[in-house]
Protein backbone atom coordinates (compact mmCIF):
# COMPACT_ATOMS: atom_id res chain seq x y z
CA UNK A 1 0.00 0.00 0.00
CA UNK A 2 3.06 2.24 -0.18
CA UNK A 3 1.88 3.69 -3.52
CA UNK A 4 -1.55 4.68 -2.17
CA UNK A 5 -2.23 8.03 -0.59
CA UNK A 6 -2.92 7.52 3.14
CA UNK A 7 -6.56 7.95 4.15
CA UNK A 8 -7.69 7.99 0.51
CA UNK A 9 -10.61 5.67 -0.44
CA UNK A 10 -8.32 3.09 -2.17
CA UNK A 11 -6.02 3.15 0.87
CA UNK A 12 -8.95 2.57 3.23
CA UNK A 13 -10.24 -0.24 1.00
CA UNK A 14 -6.93 -2.10 1.11
CA UNK A 15 -6.38 -1.42 4.79
CA UNK A 16 -9.85 -2.53 5.91
CA UNK A 17 -9.93 -5.54 3.59
CA UNK A 18 -6.68 -6.78 5.09
CA UNK A 19 -8.13 -6.21 8.57
CA UNK A 20 -11.28 -8.08 7.57
CA UNK A 21 -9.29 -11.10 6.37
CA UNK A 22 -7.56 -11.38 9.76
CA UNK A 23 -10.87 -10.92 11.56
CA UNK A 24 -12.47 -13.60 9.35
CA UNK A 25 -9.68 -16.10 10.01
CA UNK A 26 -10.01 -15.69 13.78
CA UNK A 27 -13.79 -15.92 13.68
CA UNK A 28 -13.83 -19.09 11.58
CA UNK A 29 -11.52 -20.79 14.07
CA UNK A 30 -13.71 -19.93 17.07
CA UNK A 31 -16.88 -20.73 15.11
CA UNK A 32 -15.55 -24.22 14.39
CA UNK A 33 -15.08 -24.79 18.13
CA UNK A 34 -18.56 -23.43 18.85
CA UNK A 35 -20.07 -25.91 16.37
CA UNK A 36 -18.11 -28.77 17.92
CA UNK A 37 -15.90 -29.20 14.85
CA UNK A 38 -12.43 -28.01 15.91
CA UNK A 39 -10.13 -27.13 12.99
CA UNK A 40 -7.50 -29.59 14.19
CA UNK A 41 -8.09 -33.19 15.33
CA UNK A 42 -6.80 -34.47 18.68
CA UNK A 43 -3.12 -35.38 18.66
CA UNK A 44 -2.38 -39.03 17.95
CA UNK A 45 1.07 -40.58 17.41
CA UNK A 46 1.80 -40.59 13.68
CA UNK A 47 2.38 -44.35 13.54
CA UNK A 48 -1.00 -44.95 15.19
CA UNK A 49 -3.04 -42.40 13.26
CA UNK A 50 -4.37 -44.74 10.56
CA UNK A 51 -5.32 -47.42 13.09
CA UNK A 52 -7.22 -45.01 15.32
CA UNK A 53 -8.60 -42.64 12.67
CA UNK A 54 -12.02 -44.25 12.95
CA UNK A 55 -12.20 -43.18 16.61
CA UNK A 56 -11.44 -39.49 16.07
CA UNK A 57 -14.97 -38.51 15.09
CA UNK A 58 -16.21 -39.95 18.42
CA UNK A 59 -14.13 -37.48 20.43
CA UNK A 60 -16.43 -34.50 19.91
CA UNK A 61 -17.62 -33.22 23.26
CA UNK A 62 -18.77 -29.67 22.62
CA UNK A 63 -18.33 -27.60 25.79
CA UNK A 64 -17.57 -24.41 23.84
CA UNK A 65 -21.16 -24.26 22.63
CA UNK A 66 -22.43 -24.51 26.20
CA UNK A 67 -20.13 -21.69 27.35
CA UNK A 68 -21.40 -19.33 24.63
CA UNK A 69 -25.07 -20.31 24.83
CA UNK A 70 -25.24 -19.98 28.62
CA UNK A 71 -24.32 -16.30 28.20
CA UNK A 72 -26.32 -15.64 25.02
CA UNK A 73 -29.59 -16.92 26.48
CA UNK A 74 -29.46 -14.25 29.21
CA UNK A 75 -28.89 -11.31 26.84
CA UNK A 76 -32.29 -10.03 25.78
CA UNK A 77 -33.12 -6.44 24.88
CA UNK A 78 -36.47 -5.20 26.21
CA UNK A 79 -36.42 -1.62 24.90
CA UNK A 80 -34.66 1.76 24.94
CA UNK A 81 -35.25 4.57 27.39
CA UNK A 82 -34.83 8.09 25.98
CA UNK A 83 -33.86 10.95 28.30
CA UNK A 84 -35.93 10.96 31.50
CA UNK A 85 -38.74 8.78 30.16
CA UNK A 86 -39.99 6.30 32.73
CA UNK A 87 -40.51 3.51 30.21
CA UNK A 88 -39.32 2.36 26.81
CA UNK A 89 -39.58 4.84 23.96
CA UNK A 90 -42.32 3.74 21.57
CA UNK A 91 -40.82 5.21 18.38
CA UNK A 92 -37.40 3.68 18.95
CA UNK A 93 -38.98 0.33 19.71
CA UNK A 94 -41.10 0.58 16.54
CA UNK A 95 -37.91 1.00 14.47
CA UNK A 96 -36.41 -1.96 16.32
CA UNK A 97 -39.34 -4.25 15.60
CA UNK A 98 -39.85 -3.06 12.02
CA UNK A 99 -36.34 -4.38 11.35
CA UNK A 100 -37.04 -7.73 13.07
CA UNK A 101 -34.34 -6.98 15.59
CA UNK A 102 -36.09 -9.03 18.28
CA UNK A 103 -34.64 -11.99 16.41
CA UNK A 104 -31.68 -10.49 14.58
CA UNK A 105 -30.24 -8.88 17.72
CA UNK A 106 -30.08 -12.32 19.34
CA UNK A 107 -28.14 -13.58 16.33
CA UNK A 108 -25.83 -10.56 16.29
CA UNK A 109 -25.04 -10.93 20.00
CA UNK A 110 -24.46 -14.67 19.55
CA UNK A 111 -21.94 -14.06 16.74
CA UNK A 112 -20.21 -11.43 18.89
CA UNK A 113 -19.89 -13.90 21.77
CA UNK A 114 -18.43 -16.49 19.41
CA UNK A 115 -15.93 -14.34 17.54
CA UNK A 116 -15.58 -11.18 19.61
CA UNK A 117 -17.65 -8.77 17.53
CA UNK A 118 -20.56 -8.33 15.15
CA UNK A 119 -22.12 -5.24 13.61
CA UNK A 120 -25.29 -3.25 12.98
CA UNK A 121 -25.55 -1.29 9.74
CA UNK A 122 -27.93 1.71 9.71
CA UNK A 123 -29.37 3.15 6.50
CA UNK A 124 -32.11 5.68 5.68
CA UNK A 125 -35.60 4.35 4.87
CA UNK A 126 -36.14 3.07 1.34
CA UNK A 127 -39.41 4.97 0.96
CA UNK A 128 -40.84 8.00 2.69
CA UNK A 129 -42.72 7.16 5.86
CA UNK A 130 -40.99 3.81 6.35
CA UNK A 131 -38.63 2.98 9.18
CA UNK A 132 -34.87 3.31 8.71
CA UNK A 133 -33.02 0.10 7.97
CA UNK A 134 -30.99 -1.52 10.75
CA UNK A 135 -29.29 -4.71 9.55
CA UNK A 136 -27.20 -7.20 11.50
CA UNK A 137 -23.85 -7.82 9.81
CA UNK A 138 -21.63 -10.88 10.19
CA UNK A 139 -18.01 -10.40 11.35
CA UNK A 140 -16.71 -12.28 8.29
CA UNK A 141 -18.24 -9.63 6.03
CA UNK A 142 -17.82 -6.31 7.87
CA UNK A 143 -15.21 -4.42 9.84
CA UNK A 144 -14.58 -0.91 11.13
CA UNK A 145 -11.55 1.27 11.91
CA UNK A 146 -11.47 3.97 14.57
CA UNK A 147 -9.93 7.40 14.90
CA UNK A 148 -6.69 7.00 16.89
CA UNK A 149 -6.85 8.26 20.45
CA UNK A 150 -10.63 7.87 20.83
CA UNK A 151 -10.55 4.54 22.71
CA UNK A 152 -12.36 2.88 19.79
CA UNK A 153 -15.41 5.11 20.16
CA UNK A 154 -15.23 7.30 17.03
CA UNK A 155 -15.29 5.29 13.77
CA UNK A 156 -13.12 6.59 10.93
CA UNK A 157 -14.15 4.16 8.18
CA UNK A 158 -15.96 0.86 7.69
CA UNK A 159 -16.11 -1.83 5.03
CA UNK A 160 -18.63 -4.48 4.03
CA UNK A 161 -17.57 -7.25 1.61
CA UNK A 162 -19.73 -10.02 0.21
CA UNK A 163 -19.86 -12.51 -2.69
CA UNK A 164 -22.82 -12.72 -5.06
CA UNK A 165 -24.16 -16.27 -4.85
CA UNK A 166 -25.14 -16.35 -8.53
CA UNK A 167 -22.18 -14.79 -10.32
CA UNK A 168 -19.63 -15.32 -7.51
CA UNK A 169 -18.46 -11.77 -8.10
CA UNK A 170 -17.12 -9.91 -5.11
CA UNK A 171 -18.66 -6.64 -3.96
CA UNK A 172 -17.54 -4.11 -1.38
CA UNK A 173 -18.90 -0.89 0.09
CA UNK A 174 -16.60 1.54 1.84
CA UNK A 175 -18.26 3.82 4.40
CA UNK A 176 -16.62 7.15 5.20
CA UNK A 177 -18.20 9.94 7.27
CA UNK A 178 -19.05 12.02 4.20
CA UNK A 179 -19.18 9.57 1.30
CA UNK A 180 -19.90 5.96 0.30
CA UNK A 181 -17.73 4.14 -2.27
CA UNK A 182 -18.87 0.94 -3.98
CA UNK A 183 -16.45 -1.53 -5.58
CA UNK A 184 -16.53 -4.87 -7.34
CA UNK A 185 -14.03 -7.55 -8.30
CA UNK A 186 -14.19 -10.70 -10.45
CA UNK A 187 -14.58 -14.17 -9.00
CA UNK A 188 -11.59 -15.02 -6.85
CA UNK A 189 -9.33 -17.61 -8.45
CA UNK A 190 -8.39 -20.57 -6.24
CA UNK A 191 -4.97 -20.10 -4.74
CA UNK A 192 -4.80 -16.37 -5.42
CA UNK A 193 -4.10 -14.38 -2.23
CA UNK A 194 -7.14 -12.35 -1.23
CA UNK A 195 -4.87 -9.35 -0.63
CA UNK A 196 -4.20 -9.18 -4.38
CA UNK A 197 -7.82 -8.71 -5.44
CA UNK A 198 -8.14 -5.96 -8.04
CA UNK A 199 -11.08 -3.83 -6.96
CA UNK A 200 -12.80 -1.59 -9.51
CA UNK A 201 -15.41 1.14 -8.94
CA UNK A 202 -18.97 -0.17 -9.12
CA UNK A 203 -21.41 2.28 -10.59
CA UNK A 204 -25.09 1.84 -9.75
CA UNK A 205 -27.63 3.35 -12.16
CA UNK A 206 -29.15 6.48 -10.68
CA UNK A 207 -26.44 6.84 -8.02
CA UNK A 208 -23.41 9.10 -8.00
CA UNK A 209 -19.91 7.67 -7.44
CA UNK A 210 -19.03 8.34 -4.74
CA UNK A 211 -22.45 8.66 -3.17
CA UNK A 212 -23.00 11.14 -0.33
CA UNK A 213 -23.40 9.67 3.13
CA UNK A 214 -26.85 10.88 4.28
CA UNK A 215 -26.11 10.15 7.94
CA UNK A 216 -22.86 12.17 7.92
CA UNK A 217 -21.34 9.48 10.12
CA UNK A 218 -19.92 6.00 9.60
CA UNK A 219 -23.14 3.90 9.78
CA UNK A 220 -21.54 0.57 10.73
CA UNK A 221 -21.67 0.08 14.51
CA UNK A 222 -19.59 -2.58 16.26
CA UNK A 223 -21.08 -4.80 18.96
CA UNK A 224 -17.96 -5.77 20.87
CA UNK A 225 -17.82 -8.56 23.43
CA UNK A 226 -15.70 -7.71 26.48
CA UNK A 227 -13.56 -5.26 24.45
CA UNK A 228 -9.96 -4.33 25.16
CA UNK A 229 -8.75 -0.77 24.67
CA UNK A 230 -6.38 -1.55 21.80
CA UNK A 231 -7.65 -4.79 20.30
CA UNK A 232 -11.44 -4.56 20.61
CA UNK A 233 -13.77 -7.46 21.28
CA UNK A 234 -12.62 -10.86 22.52
CA UNK A 235 -14.23 -14.23 21.87
CA UNK A 236 -16.00 -15.73 24.86
CA UNK A 237 -14.05 -18.97 24.32
CA UNK A 238 -10.64 -17.51 23.45
CA UNK A 239 -9.23 -18.54 26.82
CA UNK A 240 -10.49 -22.13 26.87
CA UNK A 241 -10.14 -23.63 23.39
CA UNK A 242 -6.88 -25.21 24.57
CA UNK A 243 -8.81 -26.91 27.39
CA UNK A 244 -11.30 -28.22 24.82
CA UNK A 245 -8.32 -29.68 22.93
CA UNK A 246 -7.15 -31.39 26.12
CA UNK A 247 -10.58 -32.93 26.60
CA UNK A 248 -10.54 -34.24 23.03
CA UNK A 249 -7.09 -35.77 23.59
CA UNK A 250 -8.29 -37.45 26.79
CA UNK A 251 -11.30 -38.87 24.97
CA UNK A 252 -9.08 -40.27 22.20
CA UNK A 253 -6.89 -42.00 24.78
CA UNK A 254 -9.93 -43.37 26.59
CA UNK A 255 -11.49 -44.70 23.39
CA UNK A 256 -8.25 -46.37 22.36
CA UNK A 257 -7.98 -47.91 25.81
CA UNK A 258 -11.57 -49.13 25.61
CA UNK A 259 -10.87 -50.65 22.22
CA UNK A 260 -7.69 -52.48 23.16
CA UNK A 261 -7.24 -52.57 26.92
CA UNK A 262 -10.62 -52.55 28.61
CA UNK A 263 -11.11 -56.29 28.06
CA UNK A 264 -8.72 -58.71 29.81
CA UNK A 265 -5.99 -60.00 27.51
CA UNK A 266 -5.25 -63.72 27.94
CA UNK A 267 -1.86 -65.39 27.83
CA UNK A 268 -0.46 -68.92 27.74
CA UNK A 269 3.06 -70.32 28.28
CA UNK A 270 4.31 -73.75 27.37
CA UNK A 271 1.37 -74.31 25.02
CA UNK A 272 2.40 -76.40 21.97
CA UNK A 273 2.36 -74.53 18.68
CA UNK A 274 1.11 -77.57 16.73
CA UNK A 275 -0.94 -80.64 17.47
CA UNK A 276 0.06 -84.27 16.86
CA UNK A 277 -0.85 -83.99 13.15
CA UNK A 278 1.31 -80.95 12.63
CA UNK A 279 -1.59 -78.49 12.48
CA UNK A 280 -1.24 -75.10 14.16
CA UNK A 281 -2.91 -75.01 17.58
CA UNK A 282 -5.59 -72.32 17.90
CA UNK A 283 -7.04 -71.52 21.32
CA UNK A 284 -10.81 -71.27 20.91
CA UNK A 285 -12.05 -69.27 23.90
CA UNK A 286 -15.71 -68.93 24.86
CA UNK A 287 -18.01 -68.89 27.86
CA UNK A 288 -18.90 -72.57 27.28
CA UNK A 289 -15.44 -73.85 26.36
CA UNK A 290 -12.59 -75.25 28.43
CA UNK A 291 -9.03 -74.84 27.22
CA UNK A 292 -6.76 -77.78 28.12
CA UNK A 293 -3.26 -78.97 27.28
CA UNK A 294 -1.49 -82.33 27.55
CA UNK A 295 1.78 -80.54 28.29
CA UNK A 296 2.40 -80.36 32.01
CA UNK A 297 4.36 -77.07 31.72
CA UNK A 298 1.48 -75.20 30.10
CA UNK A 299 0.14 -72.28 32.10
CA UNK A 300 -2.86 -70.07 31.34
CA UNK A 301 -3.78 -66.62 32.70
CA UNK A 302 -4.97 -63.11 31.84
CA UNK A 303 -3.82 -59.54 32.34
CA UNK A 304 -5.85 -57.07 34.35
CA UNK A 305 -8.24 -54.88 32.35
CA UNK A 306 -7.05 -51.30 31.78
CA UNK A 307 -8.72 -48.85 34.14
CA UNK A 308 -10.88 -46.13 32.54
CA UNK A 309 -11.50 -44.11 35.69
CA UNK A 310 -8.32 -42.00 35.36
CA UNK A 311 -9.47 -40.77 31.96
CA UNK A 312 -12.90 -39.82 33.32
CA UNK A 313 -11.28 -38.01 36.23
CA UNK A 314 -8.94 -36.09 33.91
CA UNK A 315 -11.84 -35.04 31.70
CA UNK A 316 -13.84 -33.93 34.71
CA UNK A 317 -10.97 -31.74 35.94
CA UNK A 318 -10.68 -30.10 32.53
CA UNK A 319 -14.42 -29.39 32.49
CA UNK A 320 -14.09 -27.79 35.94
CA UNK A 321 -11.28 -25.67 34.51
CA UNK A 322 -13.61 -24.44 31.75
CA UNK A 323 -16.32 -23.70 34.34
CA UNK A 324 -14.01 -21.64 36.54
CA UNK A 325 -12.33 -19.70 33.73
CA UNK A 326 -15.59 -18.80 31.97
CA UNK A 327 -17.75 -18.52 35.12
CA UNK A 328 -20.18 -21.02 33.63
CA UNK A 329 -22.06 -22.89 36.39
CA UNK A 330 -20.62 -26.36 36.81
CA UNK A 331 -24.07 -27.95 36.60
CA UNK A 332 -24.39 -26.61 33.04
CA UNK A 333 -21.22 -28.42 31.95
CA UNK A 334 -21.28 -31.51 34.14
CA UNK A 335 -25.03 -32.10 34.01
CA UNK A 336 -25.13 -32.84 37.74
CA UNK A 337 -27.69 -31.23 40.03
CA UNK A 338 -29.15 -32.96 43.05
CA UNK A 339 -30.36 -31.90 46.50
CA UNK A 340 -29.52 -28.25 45.81
CA UNK A 341 -31.53 -25.52 47.49
CA UNK A 342 -32.37 -22.17 45.97
CA UNK A 343 -29.63 -20.23 47.74
CA UNK A 344 -26.94 -22.66 46.64
CA UNK A 345 -28.19 -22.57 43.06
CA UNK A 346 -28.25 -18.77 43.11
CA UNK A 347 -24.69 -18.66 44.46
CA UNK A 348 -23.50 -21.09 41.76
CA UNK A 349 -24.85 -18.76 39.06
CA UNK A 350 -23.67 -15.50 40.61
CA UNK A 351 -20.47 -15.45 38.55
CA UNK A 352 -22.35 -15.98 35.30
CA UNK A 353 -24.87 -13.26 36.18
CA UNK A 354 -22.08 -10.80 37.01
CA UNK A 355 -20.34 -11.62 33.71
CA UNK A 356 -23.54 -11.13 31.71
CA UNK A 357 -24.15 -7.75 33.34
CA UNK A 358 -20.63 -6.69 32.39
CA UNK A 359 -21.17 -7.83 28.79
CA UNK A 360 -24.42 -5.84 28.71
CA UNK A 361 -22.55 -2.59 29.28
CA UNK A 362 -20.30 -3.07 26.23
CA UNK A 363 -23.08 -4.36 23.99
CA UNK A 364 -25.38 -1.59 25.20
CA UNK A 365 -22.99 1.10 23.95
CA UNK A 366 -23.14 -0.30 20.42
CA UNK A 367 -26.89 -0.84 20.45
CA UNK A 368 -27.52 2.68 21.74
CA UNK A 369 -25.32 4.29 19.09
CA UNK A 370 -27.05 2.30 16.34
CA UNK A 371 -30.52 3.29 17.55
CA UNK A 372 -29.52 6.95 17.84
CA UNK A 373 -28.39 6.80 14.21
CA UNK A 374 -31.68 5.16 13.30
CA UNK A 375 -33.62 7.89 15.12
CA UNK A 376 -31.67 10.52 13.21
CA UNK A 377 -32.45 8.75 9.92
CA UNK A 378 -36.12 8.73 10.92
CA UNK A 379 -36.11 12.46 11.65
CA UNK A 380 -36.46 11.96 15.40
CA UNK A 381 -34.44 13.85 18.05
CA UNK A 382 -31.07 12.11 18.40
CA UNK A 383 -29.30 14.42 20.84
CA UNK A 384 -30.76 12.92 24.02
CA UNK A 385 -29.34 10.27 26.29
CA UNK A 386 -30.41 6.74 25.47
CA UNK A 387 -30.28 3.66 27.66
CA UNK A 388 -30.72 0.01 26.71
CA UNK A 389 -33.29 -1.84 28.82
CA UNK A 390 -32.19 -5.45 29.33
CA UNK A 391 -34.14 -8.34 30.74
CA UNK A 392 -32.90 -9.33 34.19
CA UNK A 393 -30.26 -12.05 33.60
CA UNK A 394 -30.81 -13.58 37.04
CA UNK A 395 -33.09 -16.62 37.12
CA UNK A 396 -35.13 -16.83 40.36
CA UNK A 397 -38.13 -18.83 41.47
CA UNK A 398 -41.49 -17.05 41.49
CA UNK A 399 -41.72 -17.40 45.28
CA UNK A 400 -38.34 -15.73 45.84
CA UNK A 401 -39.09 -12.99 43.34
CA UNK A 402 -42.55 -12.19 44.71
CA UNK A 403 -41.21 -12.05 48.24
CA UNK A 404 -38.45 -9.64 47.19
CA UNK A 405 -40.87 -7.43 45.26
CA UNK A 406 -43.31 -7.22 48.18
CA UNK A 407 -40.48 -6.11 50.45
CA UNK A 408 -39.33 -3.56 47.87
CA UNK A 409 -42.85 -2.14 47.59
CA UNK A 410 -42.90 -1.44 51.33
CA UNK A 411 -39.80 0.73 50.78
CA UNK A 412 -41.71 2.88 48.30
CA UNK A 413 -40.35 1.46 45.04
CA UNK A 414 -42.83 2.46 42.27
CA UNK A 415 -45.05 -0.21 40.81
CA UNK A 416 -43.65 0.11 37.30
CA UNK A 417 -40.12 -0.49 38.59
CA UNK A 418 -41.41 -3.61 40.33
CA UNK A 419 -43.09 -4.77 37.13
CA UNK A 420 -39.80 -4.36 35.28
CA UNK A 421 -37.93 -6.24 38.00
CA UNK A 422 -40.54 -8.98 37.75
CA UNK A 423 -39.53 -9.49 34.13
CA UNK A 424 -42.48 -7.95 32.32
CA UNK A 425 -41.67 -6.63 28.84
CA UNK A 426 -42.00 -2.93 28.15
CA UNK A 427 -45.14 -3.64 26.12
CA UNK A 428 -46.68 -5.51 29.06
CA UNK A 429 -45.78 -2.64 31.39
CA UNK A 430 -47.48 -0.22 29.03
CA UNK A 431 -50.63 -2.34 29.00
CA UNK A 432 -50.59 -2.72 32.79
CA UNK A 433 -50.15 1.04 33.18
CA UNK A 434 -53.18 1.64 30.96
CA UNK A 435 -55.21 -0.91 32.89
CA UNK A 436 -54.19 0.69 36.21
CA UNK A 437 -55.19 4.14 34.94
CA UNK A 438 -58.57 2.83 33.79
CA UNK A 439 -59.10 1.15 37.15
CA UNK A 440 -58.16 4.39 38.93
CA UNK A 441 -60.80 6.26 36.97
CA UNK A 442 -63.43 3.70 37.94
CA UNK A 443 -62.40 3.56 41.62
CA UNK A 444 -60.38 6.68 42.55
CA UNK A 445 -60.61 6.09 46.29
CA UNK A 446 -58.97 2.70 46.00
CA UNK A 447 -56.29 4.08 43.71
CA UNK A 448 -55.43 6.82 46.23
CA UNK A 449 -55.27 4.34 49.09
CA UNK A 450 -52.99 2.06 47.09
CA UNK A 451 -50.74 4.99 46.20
CA UNK A 452 -50.50 6.03 49.84
CA UNK A 453 -49.75 2.42 50.80
CA UNK A 454 -46.83 2.42 48.38
CA UNK A 455 -45.51 5.72 49.70
CA UNK A 456 -46.55 7.90 46.77
CA UNK A 457 -48.49 10.38 48.89
CA UNK A 458 -51.92 11.75 48.06
CA UNK A 459 -52.99 14.29 45.42
CA UNK A 460 -53.35 16.87 48.23
CA UNK A 461 -49.63 16.56 48.92
CA UNK A 462 -48.82 17.68 45.38
CA UNK A 463 -51.20 20.64 45.69
CA UNK A 464 -49.58 21.66 48.96
CA UNK A 465 -46.12 21.53 47.38
CA UNK A 466 -47.23 23.71 44.50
Amino acid sequence: MADLEPLSPPWWLKQLHRQLLKQREAFECYDAYYRGEPPRPPWVAEQAYESFKRLLHLTRSNYMGLVVDSTAERLQVEGFRIGDERGADAETWRIWQDNNLDNLSDQALLEALIGGCSFLLVAPPLVDGASPLVCAEHPTQATVAYVPGTARTVPAAALKVWVDETTEQQFATLYLPDELYKFQAPKQVAGMPADRIQWQPREVPGEAWPAPNPLREVPLVELANNPRLLTGGVSEIADVVSVQDRIAKTLVDRLMTQDYGAFPQRWATGYPDTDGDGNRNVVDVGHDRLVTSDVAETRFGQFDAAALDPYSAAKREDVKDIASRTRTPAQYLLGELSNVNGETLKASESGLVAKVRQRMRAFGDGLERAMLLARRAAGLPADQQIETIWRNPEFRTEGELVDALVKMSTLGVPREALWERWGASQQEIGRWRTMAEEEARRDPVRAISQAIGQGYGSPDDDDADS
